[in-house]
């Protein structure tokens, strides 16, 4: 038995597997490039299996190996030539790239430290702030707000009134800034508004940087509806949509980036929220409008929804069965506009959170019976319907 135990010990199919595991473990499969590095890495494996196979031959991991490479690369669509992953983890070291770098610094260290840690921001509908610390608030911020504001990244955010007689805003027009960073990418500005959402910074180019690295580049998802940024060098990946004559946003980004500012760039409401003077929501629940609500004289009447609170709360419904806080802020969308559209606003608000945001166990946000920092109980919502329909019956 000696020589069969010496023929197995010198096989390196462990090795092979733990180099695929760190080339992979940063891996994000919402990001646009997955597929590109997952593959680079499967051939790798295969690569190093290939290597190992005259002393593997009779190991049997050694032999599932290869057959769940084969699956895997199958699953994928990977082609068995390419680039591959460097020979050993140990020898990558690109600037341009997030993950890398931040594991880099781990193995200078020798020490194992946590994976970075991401953190997500959306905006949509009336508009609907989710913050960094998963934060759920409804505000009026009419004008430009500054959404981010750290040494890597600006967004700003234009709001203007839906309709006469609400406080309600929904945005028109969002500024982002990627600002200068190395070699990877110049300062780069992107700018959408309403019916004019381009696959192109404002200086005509698709990305930043060396365009072989694509350290910074944009993916038109649907054309003039759906655009995607890209941006490797800071970990971070923004969708910006336009439902409707609104867009929405959703950012990821790593933590430590987020908290990258100086005491100037404080109010950033992904980071703080909303000053209270500018919330619409009370104490965290969602006042439904007040359907025929009497205004004083010579004041402007709201504009009447073709939604009632029975009618929004099933068309909401359609496209979102989890009855969270993004189903509320559909249904407060609906009474408040009369438009469909921040249906979809809602629906995808939430498609965004699935793909971007880190932790699936956060992923919806409960409204809460008292106060608390999300929307309104069930109660709240059927009284305020009442009163809407009682007040509706008498003028």
């Amino acid at each position: 038995c000696l020589g069969a135990c010496q023929l197995h010990a010198s096989c390196g199919i462990q090795k092979c597997t733990t180099d695929f595991v760190s080339f992979t473990s940063h891996l994000n499969a919402a990001l646009e490039d997955f597929d590109l590095e997952f593959c680079k890495a499967l051939r790798a494996y295969s690569a190093c299996t290939y290597r190992n196979s005259k002393v593997c031959r009779g190991n049997l991991v050694y032999h599932s190996a290869v057959l769940g490479i084969g699956d895997l690369m199958a699953q994928r669509n990977c082609t068995k030539d390419g680039p591959t992953s460097p020979t050993s983890p140990e020898m990558i070291h690109d600037p341009c790239n997030y993950s890398g770098h931040a594991e880099a610094g781990e193995q200078q260290g020798g020490e194992k430290t946590p994976p970075p840690t991401y953190l997500f921001c959306g905006l949509f509908g009336d508009p609907h702030l989710r913050t960094f610390k998963d934060h759920f608030q409804t505000c009026k911020v009419e004008g430009a707000w500054p959404l981010i504001d750290n040494n890597y990244l600006s967004v700003q955010v234009t709001n203007v009134p839906v309709v006469p007689g609400s406080s309600a805003t929904a945005t028109n027009k969002i500024t982002i800034i990627f600002k200068s960073y190395q070699d990877c990418t110049d300062q780069k500005v992107y700018q959408a508004v309403t019916d004019d959402l381009p696959a192109a910074f404002v200086d005509g180019t698709t990305g930043g940087g060396d365009g072989s690295t694509r350290s910074l580049h944009i993916v038109e998802k649907v054309s003039g509806r759906y655009v995607e940024m890209h941006a490797r060098y800071i970990g971070t990946t923004v969708y910006v949509r336009q439902l409707g004559h609104y867009l929405t946003l959703a950012i990821r980004m790593p933590r430590e980036l987020v908290m990258a500012y100086e005491e100037s760039q404080d109010l950033q409401l992904c980071v703080n929220g909303c000053p209270s003077g500018e919330r619409i929501d009370r104490s965290g629940h969602l006042p439904l409008p007040v359907l025929g609500k009497l205004l004083p004289q010579g004041g402007a009447a709201p504009a009447r929804s073709a939604y009632t609170l029975e009618s929004a709360t099933a068309k909401c419904h359609e496209k979102m069965l989890v009855k969270d806080i993004y189903f509320h802020s559909c249904v407060f969308d609906l009474l408040t506009t009369g438009d469909a559209n921040f249906t979809a606003a809602a629906h995808s608000a939430l498609q965004d959170v699935e793909a971007l945001h880190p932790r699936k166990e956060h992923w919806h946000i409960f409204p809460r019976s008292r106060g608390g920092a999300v929307g309104g109980d069930s109660k709240f919502f059927v009284t305020l319907g009442l009163v809407c329909l009682i007040l509706v019956a008498f003028l």
